[in-house]
């Protein structure tokens, strides 16, 4: 049904007036498309196979049970997938993370959860774009925005949101102690429609000033970089990684845009100044999944207790069997 009032849409004369409207369109239209032929080639690779074994012998039988465990893993993403029914869990999303309490260790594991989010959407070939990057002091970085583009990336980045733990020893510690460090990740919904949320120009405080590099030093002789206070609620985005005022201030507003969401889906009785009372701090006791990388090798997830020891494959991507298991027990 969806598919075709948007191909009803898409016929529209008057559909290109909004641009941006339109191209969330047509990208939806792609992506239904892409999702209903994967669909009907699994089901037909399916009665293929079932044929075959009604016909199989026992030579037969070893080459088919290769094929058979292909297709089992095949109807388990698709079952997957079902799982994301939110509103906004098809579309994109925008990936934030921010170090927390444990100085440079933090600032570090923040810029090591940013390789290993850029490492799964490269498994995924999902769509990156640096939005905004603050190195850090000595090194590592202390916050970045990523926007991640592509089928189903706000549905399955949805369960990383929250802190991150690690337990390691320190190579910034002269001692080589053990330090434990946080991080925090969010993980917002980035509409199609971006009209969905109005912001009036009035809301809105613009500053700009110029980009800055690792321990504050300017790295630009324009002012470039942007910062966006939205009044009514005292939220603050700023955007400095592209060389273009208006290309910052763009990405600024993305940024806005998806926080504003973001409470809008809160549907609590609160103040915006009660949510934002409850912004969860990276520290101690808050954690949703705990990296152990000293005295053991371990991955452990807190709110499905799934867990995995082998640490390197995880800081490397593989971060699908942690969101399989939050989907299927929260979903």
């Amino acid at each position: 049904m969806e598919l075709i009032q948007l191909e009803i849409e898409s016929q529209n004369p008057k559909l290109w007036d909004n641009r941006e409207r339109a191209q969330h369109i047509m990208i939806r239209q792609a992506d239904l498309r892409n999702e209903i032929d994967s669909y009907e080639a699994l089901k037909k690779q399916t009665e293929d196979t079932l044929e075959l074994l009604e016909m199989a012998d026992g030579s037969m039988l070893e080459e088919l049970s290769s094929e058979i465990d292909k297709l089992e893993k095949a109807i388990d993403r698709l079952e997957l997938a079902t799982l994301l029914s939110g509103k906004y869990d098809r579309g994109n999303a925008l990936l934030a993370i921010h170090a927390g309490a444990g100085g440079t260790d933090s600032q570090d594991w923040a810029a090591m959860l940013e390789r290993m989010y850029l490492r799964w959407t490269e498994r995924r070939a999902y769509k990156t774009e640096i939005l905004d990057r603050t190195e850090g002091e000595e090194a590592g970085i202390k916050s970045v925005t990523i926007g991640v583009t592509g089928p189903l990336a706000y549905g399955y980045l949805r369960p990383e949101k929250g802190v991150h733990r690690l337990v390691r020893l320190s190579p910034f510690d002269a001692a080589h102690r053990r330090h434990t460090s946080f991080a925090l990740v969010e993980v917002l919904p980035e509409m199609g429609d971006m009209n969905e949320i109005h912001i009036p120009p009035e809301d809105i405080k613009i500053d700009v000033y110029k980009s800055s590099g690792a321990g504050g030093q300017n790295v630009q002789k324009n002012a470039t970089a942007i910062r966006l206070t939205h009044i009514p609620t005292g939220l603050v985005v700023t955007c400095q990684n592209e060389r273009s005022q208006v290309q910052n201030r763009e990405n600024a507003l993305r940024v806005l845009k998806a926080r504003l969401l973001e409470m809008k889906q809160e549907e609590q009785a609160e103040t915006i100044s009660e949510l934002r009372g409850e912004y969860t701090k990276a520290e101690w006791g808050s954690q949703i999944r705990s990296y152990v990388l000293h005295p053991y090798q371990l991955v452990k997830d807190h709110r499905t207790d799934f867990e995995v020891g082998n640490t390197q494959a995880v800081l490397d991507g593989d971060l699908d069997p942690f969101i399989e298991a939050f989907l299927r027990k929260v979903d």
